[in-house]
Protein backbone atom coordinates (compact mmCIF):
# COMPACT_ATOMS: atom_id res chain seq x y z
CA UNK A 1 0.00 0.00 0.00
CA UNK A 2 1.15 3.81 -0.57
CA UNK A 3 2.30 6.04 1.78
CA UNK A 4 0.03 9.14 2.05
CA UNK A 5 1.43 12.60 1.82
CA UNK A 6 0.30 15.88 2.13
CA UNK A 7 1.08 19.32 0.54
CA UNK A 8 0.02 22.79 0.60
CA UNK A 9 0.38 25.65 -1.56
CA UNK A 10 -0.67 29.41 -1.93
CA UNK A 11 -1.30 30.56 -5.63
CA UNK A 12 -1.08 34.15 -6.56
CA UNK A 13 -3.50 35.17 -9.85
CA UNK A 14 -3.35 38.64 -11.18
CA UNK A 15 -6.75 39.49 -12.75
CA UNK A 16 -7.20 42.18 -15.25
CA UNK A 17 -11.20 42.60 -14.06
CA UNK A 18 -13.77 40.60 -15.25
CA UNK A 19 -13.55 37.34 -17.02
CA UNK A 20 -12.31 33.55 -16.66
CA UNK A 21 -8.53 32.84 -15.83
CA UNK A 22 -7.27 29.19 -17.06
CA UNK A 23 -5.16 27.98 -14.05
CA UNK A 24 -4.77 24.23 -15.51
CA UNK A 25 -1.51 24.92 -16.36
CA UNK A 26 -0.24 26.61 -12.93
CA UNK A 27 -2.01 23.11 -11.38
CA UNK A 28 -0.18 20.66 -13.71
CA UNK A 29 3.28 22.36 -12.85
CA UNK A 30 2.78 22.46 -8.93
CA UNK A 31 1.54 18.77 -9.23
CA UNK A 32 4.53 17.88 -10.82
CA UNK A 33 6.98 19.95 -8.69
CA UNK A 34 5.49 18.12 -5.85
CA UNK A 35 5.40 14.53 -7.67
CA UNK A 36 2.11 13.74 -7.16
CA UNK A 37 1.06 10.42 -8.06
CA UNK A 38 -2.75 9.19 -7.19
CA UNK A 39 -5.08 11.64 -4.85
CA UNK A 40 -7.17 14.37 -4.41
CA UNK A 41 -6.41 18.09 -5.38
CA UNK A 42 -8.36 20.65 -3.60
CA UNK A 43 -8.55 24.38 -5.19
CA UNK A 44 -10.04 26.83 -2.79
CA UNK A 45 -10.34 30.55 -3.68
CA UNK A 46 -9.88 32.89 -0.77
CA UNK A 47 -12.32 35.41 -1.86
CA UNK A 48 -15.72 36.36 -2.00
CA UNK A 49 -15.93 38.14 -5.10
CA UNK A 50 -14.19 35.59 -7.44
CA UNK A 51 -14.48 32.05 -7.94
CA UNK A 52 -13.71 28.71 -9.61
CA UNK A 53 -15.23 26.39 -11.82
CA UNK A 54 -14.39 23.69 -14.45
CA UNK A 55 -14.96 24.70 -18.07
CA UNK A 56 -14.15 24.16 -21.78
CA UNK A 57 -11.34 25.18 -22.78
CA UNK A 58 -11.75 25.13 -26.51
CA UNK A 59 -14.16 27.22 -27.80
CA UNK A 60 -14.45 31.05 -25.81
CA UNK A 61 -17.57 31.71 -26.87
CA UNK A 62 -18.48 29.50 -24.14
CA UNK A 63 -16.66 31.95 -21.42
CA UNK A 64 -18.38 34.40 -22.73
CA UNK A 65 -21.82 32.99 -22.81
CA UNK A 66 -21.40 32.37 -19.28
CA UNK A 67 -20.48 35.86 -18.12
CA UNK A 68 -22.87 37.18 -20.01
CA UNK A 69 -25.66 35.07 -18.07
CA UNK A 70 -24.14 35.39 -14.91
CA UNK A 71 -24.45 39.09 -15.41
CA UNK A 72 -27.77 38.58 -16.39
CA UNK A 73 -28.09 37.02 -12.92
CA UNK A 74 -26.91 39.34 -10.81
CA UNK A 75 -26.52 42.81 -12.81
CA UNK A 76 -25.28 45.63 -11.47
CA UNK A 77 -27.89 48.06 -11.76
CA UNK A 78 -29.73 46.40 -9.37
CA UNK A 79 -30.80 48.06 -6.18
CA UNK A 80 -28.26 46.27 -3.28
CA UNK A 81 -28.09 47.70 0.28
CA UNK A 82 -25.10 46.37 0.26
CA UNK A 83 -23.09 49.13 -2.32
CA UNK A 84 -20.47 50.65 -0.25
CA UNK A 85 -17.28 49.18 -2.26
CA UNK A 86 -19.09 50.11 -5.83
CA UNK A 87 -21.81 49.03 -7.74
CA UNK A 88 -20.00 45.72 -8.68
CA UNK A 89 -19.08 44.23 -5.48
CA UNK A 90 -22.54 42.92 -4.71
CA UNK A 91 -23.41 41.54 -7.82
CA UNK A 92 -19.32 39.66 -7.27
CA UNK A 93 -20.79 38.27 -4.38
CA UNK A 94 -23.80 36.50 -6.11
CA UNK A 95 -21.84 34.96 -8.68
CA UNK A 96 -19.08 33.61 -6.19
CA UNK A 97 -22.47 32.08 -4.32
CA UNK A 98 -23.91 30.37 -7.99
CA UNK A 99 -20.57 29.29 -8.85
CA UNK A 100 -17.95 27.53 -6.45
CA UNK A 101 -15.21 28.61 -3.88
CA UNK A 102 -13.33 25.28 -3.80
CA UNK A 103 -12.74 22.15 -6.66
CA UNK A 104 -11.63 18.92 -5.56
CA UNK A 105 -9.88 17.00 -8.24
CA UNK A 106 -8.83 13.44 -8.96
CA UNK A 107 -5.54 12.76 -9.68
CA UNK A 108 -4.25 9.68 -11.31
CA UNK A 109 -0.73 8.72 -12.73
CA UNK A 110 0.17 12.41 -11.82
CA UNK A 111 -1.95 13.88 -13.90
CA UNK A 112 -5.27 16.00 -13.19
CA UNK A 113 -8.50 13.72 -13.83
CA UNK A 114 -10.12 16.10 -16.31
CA UNK A 115 -11.86 15.42 -19.50
CA UNK A 116 -10.18 16.26 -22.87
CA UNK A 117 -12.00 19.90 -23.19
CA UNK A 118 -11.77 20.99 -19.65
CA UNK A 119 -9.95 23.22 -18.05
CA UNK A 120 -9.84 25.06 -14.38
CA UNK A 121 -10.35 28.19 -14.49
CA UNK A 122 -10.70 31.76 -11.64
CA UNK A 123 -13.53 33.49 -12.68
CA UNK A 124 -12.73 37.00 -11.91
CA UNK A 125 -15.93 39.08 -10.89
CA UNK A 126 -15.11 42.53 -10.22
CA UNK A 127 -14.43 45.11 -13.16
CA UNK A 128 -10.48 46.29 -11.79
CA UNK A 129 -7.78 43.78 -11.86
CA UNK A 130 -6.74 41.95 -8.49
CA UNK A 131 -4.47 39.47 -6.56
CA UNK A 132 -6.26 36.81 -5.84
CA UNK A 133 -5.02 34.18 -3.78
CA UNK A 134 -5.98 30.04 -4.34
CA UNK A 135 -4.80 27.70 -1.69
CA UNK A 136 -4.10 24.26 -2.90
CA UNK A 137 -3.84 21.20 -1.04
CA UNK A 138 -2.79 17.63 -2.29
CA UNK A 139 -3.50 14.37 -0.22
CA UNK A 140 -2.00 11.38 -1.49
CA UNK A 141 0.43 9.07 -2.99
CA UNK A 142 3.86 10.59 -4.54
CA UNK A 143 6.11 8.94 -7.33
CA UNK A 144 8.27 7.97 -4.56
CA UNK A 145 6.17 5.71 -2.81
CA UNK A 146 5.93 2.79 -3.44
Amino acid sequence: MAELSQASHRLRVRTRGKGFIDITEDLRHWLRDISARDGLLTVFVCHTSASLTIQENADPNVRRDLITTLESLAPEDAPYTHAEEGPDDMPSHIKSMLTEVSLGIPVTGGRMVLGTWQGVYLIEHRDAPHERNIALSFIGSNQSSP
